[in-house]
């Protein structure tokens, strides 16, 4: 496996890649959900996996945990040789961005809603640092977790409606054994907190089982925990984002606070011919 920090040495070693290659970005302090990925990338056909490691500093607005977000190099390449990984590159900023930052990527519509309403210019942050990955590394497959449901979502319409020619693929969560979805801001969790957090994947179960209010039922789940759990939002969707339709596939996201760390989590949903949407089928603090 070769590691790479700077953009000569990572056309160097692309060039010397053949066959099928995707790339698995990812923000380091990996975890069994950041490998689940690669090993998707393997299944999806690539002979080898390019894996960047880079902290993007476009997507953490003032006040967010940009300087204390966990970093462990080492343990991250560690972990990356034992999963068969190609090429590891982790630039520093100066690197990905070495001039100041005069262009970026407009997201869309579906940008303002759920993560981007919250957390606004998010996702410009998003795609500006994925579309210079992609154009750095062009990989044939590029993977993604279906944990960050609306990133995926976007990068999709991304790749389509500006023709990378990249497959996206889509990793399903990878979840503790108690349930809590896998994230590197689970380590800013106490124990106490930790039970707390298992609320997000409780809710969303709940709400999966009832095919008919799948809303209701999550978002009871949610206001039995009080106000130790702080919503931020708790929303069901069509798979694109849009509507829900009665009798389809649709999604059932949600975002909350627990302690200082924030958490998201989504699930699918199958709705019953016996739907019907509320007024308005999102839940918000």
């Amino acid at each position: 496996m070769t590691v790479v920090t700077d953009r000569a040495s990572l056309a160097t070693a692309r060039a010397a890649l053949t066959g099928t290659v995707a790339l698995v970005p990812t923000m380091g302090a990996l975890h069994e959900g950041h490998l689940s990925l690669v090993r998707s990338a393997k299944a999806a056909g690539a002979d080898h996996v390019i894996v960047s490691i880079f902290v993007n500093p476009l997507q953490f607005a003032p006040g967010e945990d940009f300087e204390t977000y966990p970093r462990d190099l080492d343990a991250d390449v560690t972990a990356l040789r034992s999963e068969g990984v190609s090429l590891v590159f982790a630039p520093t900023r100066e690197v990905m961005y070495p001039h100041r930052v005069r262009v970026t990527v407009s997201p869309g519509p579906v940008a303002g809603i759920l993560e981007g309403a919250s957390r606004p210019g998010f996702f410009d942050g998003v795609l500006t640092v994925v579309t210079k990955l992609f154009h750095l590394t062009t990989p044939d497959i590029a993977v993604f977790g279906e944990k960050d449901y609306q990133q995926l979502t976007l990068i999709r319409q991304l790749v389509t409606d500006l023709d990378f020619g990249i497959d996206i693929v889509g990793a399903p969560t990878v979840r503790d054994a108690d349930g809590l979805a896998k994230s590197s801001r689970n380590a800013y969790l106490s124990t106490p907190q930790r039970e707390l957090a298992l609320t997000l994947s409780r809710a969303l179960h709940a709400g999966a089982a009832d095919t008919v209010d799948p809303l209701g039922a999550a978002s009871t789940v949610i206001s039995d925990a009080g106000d130790a759990v702080e919503l931020d939002y708790l929303e069901l969707t069509s798979p694109d984002l849009g509507e829900p339709v009665a009798g389809d596939q649709a999604r059932l996201l949600v975002a909350a606070t627990v302690g200082s760390t924030r958490l998201i989590d989504n699930i699918a949903v199958t709705l019953s011919p016996e739907f019907t949407a509320h007024s308005s089928p999102r839940v918000h603090s």
